[in-house]
């Protein structure tokens, strides 16, 4: 792990390439991709067990993670390449007609890094369930990770993942979810309210943690070591972590429409001059 110091400006250097890569194809979702750097930074440079030079699908003796809410892949590939998976360089394909960084996330093109296709909200769950049922019966220790957007607990398929997960303690699992409160087509609140997220996993059956600033590095980290401590218990874990959508571009804060919407060349200048460059553009 490195120091949190360069941990935080890594985070603003992904936050550079996000509005980047968005922009270059004037296609693809920075919202919810810079609201959720922080989650990946500490994922896969301080919590995570893995080797990037070693990638294999079934990653056997490692740590798996799935993004089930695939459109964030921005902020996924981001942290995928700057960890040693690919080219720092290939993050200029990104969304680009034979590439391997389609706008969500796919397999067929070989990715390292990635093992499922995702972007079909409600999915993740399921399979991350899978691989963690892999997990137990092979013996091996490894942890499995997954994330998923707040809107996307809205399809019925999650619930019944969760109702697996409990019934047949799936305790080598933590489940994460971005909770920020907005979707695509507004406010969670106003679009279908989820009600008390908490009580609902709880009552599931799952152990039930928060992380109240997602956006706070260091907070980020402690919450999911904090985590760890939960797994062989006999339940499934779930962390719900407070994030801003848009979070580090001051006019994409606040609202839910830089869900899905590119920066034009004005508004790129305007979010590049609150991220300065600190590790290196690709």
């Amino acid at each position: 792990m490195d120091n949190l110091k360069d941990l935080e400006l890594l985070c603003t250097q992904v936050r550079r390439d996000i509005v980047r890569m968005v922009h270059a194809v004037s296609s693809g979702h920075p919202g919810g991709s810079l609201g959720c750097v922080e989650y990946f930074v500490a994922l896969y440079k301080s919590v995570l067990k893995y080797d990037a030079s070693k990638f294999s699908m079934d990653g056997k003796g490692e740590d798996l993670f799935f993004l089930s809410n695939g459109h964030i892949s921005p902020v996924y590939y981001s942290v995928l390449s700057r960890s040693g998976f690919f080219p720092v360089k290939e993050l200029n394909t990104f969304r680009k007609l034979n590439t391997r960084l389609q706008g969500h996330p796919t397999t067929h093109e070989g990715l390292p890094g990635i093992r499922i296709a995702s972007g079909s909200l409600g999915q993740g769950m399921s399979v991350a369930i899978g691989a963690a049922i892999t997990k137990k019966l092979n013996n091996d220790s490894g942890i499995i990770f997954s994330l998923h957007g707040d809107g996307e607990l809205q399809e019925g398929q999650i619930w019944e993942a969760a109702m697996y997960a409990a019934a047949n303690k799936i305790d080598n699992y933590i489940a994460t979810i971005d909770y920020n409160g907005r979707q695509i087509d507004g406010d969670v609140d106003n679009v279908l309210s989820l009600g008390n997220l908490k009580a609902k996993f709880e009552a599931f059956g799952w152990t039930t943690l928060e992380i109240e600033n997602g956006n706070n590095l260091e907070a980020v980290i402690k919450g999911l070591n904090n985590a760890k401590i939960y797994l062989g218990k006999g339940k499934p874990i779930v962390i719900l972590m407070r994030t801003e959508m848009g979070m580090g571009v001051d006019y994409m804060m606040g609202t839910h429409k830089w869900h899905g919407s590119a920066p034009n060349d004005e508004q790129l200048q305007k979010a590049l001059a609150q991220l300065p460059e600190t590790v290196g553009d690709y």
